[in-house]
């Protein structure tokens, strides 16, 4: 019986795994890969799905960033060609969502999460908690933008909000890419792997 997910987080130079059936069954694990996580990867998650195999995933779920773009991609590839082979669904979570999420407690009703982008920009986003910590939603999606438009639009938001900044030990969050696949998951979601797509929001090179 398919009863597991498997989540992976590849956004920044460490890797990210976690693996559950969400009935007390969970583990998870981070490395830091730096440049090698290409070239290891993929035998790090054939050690960790173990003693559990390919056949007990019921879903993939991956941070799709934003992050680092070569990191990004290989993340949201491995899952893509998971969900292809094993014919299971493919949740592409957002590495802010996922950050807001492990950054949530009952004092605020949104929470803001900003990350540092090239060129002094900013990746920022405002997500709310809804009903009971049960789920959470983008009410300003995962956007690119200057220092200035963000203080801009923090300054202008009606609603009370916790800033947190996502600046490091995001490859932790990959429980919380999984848990919110999950949360997708009890709603009846079952994305094909072709729908998974990365979110880079800046363009890698200087054009």
């Amino acid at each position: 019986m398919k009863e597991y997910g498997f989540a992976l987080h590849t956004t920044t130079p460490e890797l990210g795994l976690s693996i559950s059936n969400f009935s007390g069954d969970s583990r998870s694990d981070v490395w830091k890969l730096d440049r090698n996580v290409s070239n290891l990867m993929h035998q790090y998650i054939i050690d960790f799905v173990k003693p559990q195999t390919w056949t007990d995933m019921a879903f993939i779920a991956v941070a799709k960033g934003p992050g680092g773009f070569t990191g990004t991609r290989i993340g949201v590839v491995a899952a893509r060609t998971l969900g292809q082979q094993l014919n299971i669904p493919v949740f592409a979570v957002s590495t802010l969502a996922a950050f807001a999420w492990d950054s949530r407690s009952d004092g605020s009703d949104f929470i803001a999460v900003q990350m540092p982008a090239q060129r002094g920009m900013l990746y920022g986003a405002i997500y709310q908690v809804i009903s009971n910590n049960s789920r959470i939603t983008p009410v300003m999606p995962d956007v690119v933008l200057t220092k200035e438009v963000w203080s801009e639009k923090l300054a202008d938001w009606s609603g009370n909000y916790r800033l947190v900044e996502a600046n490091c030990g995001l490859a932790a969050t990959v429980t919380s890419i999984l848990q919110l696949a999950h949360l997708d998951w009890e709603q009846g979601k079952r994305p094909n792997w072709e729908e998974a797509l990365p979110f880079y929001g800046q363009h890698p090179v200087n054009s």
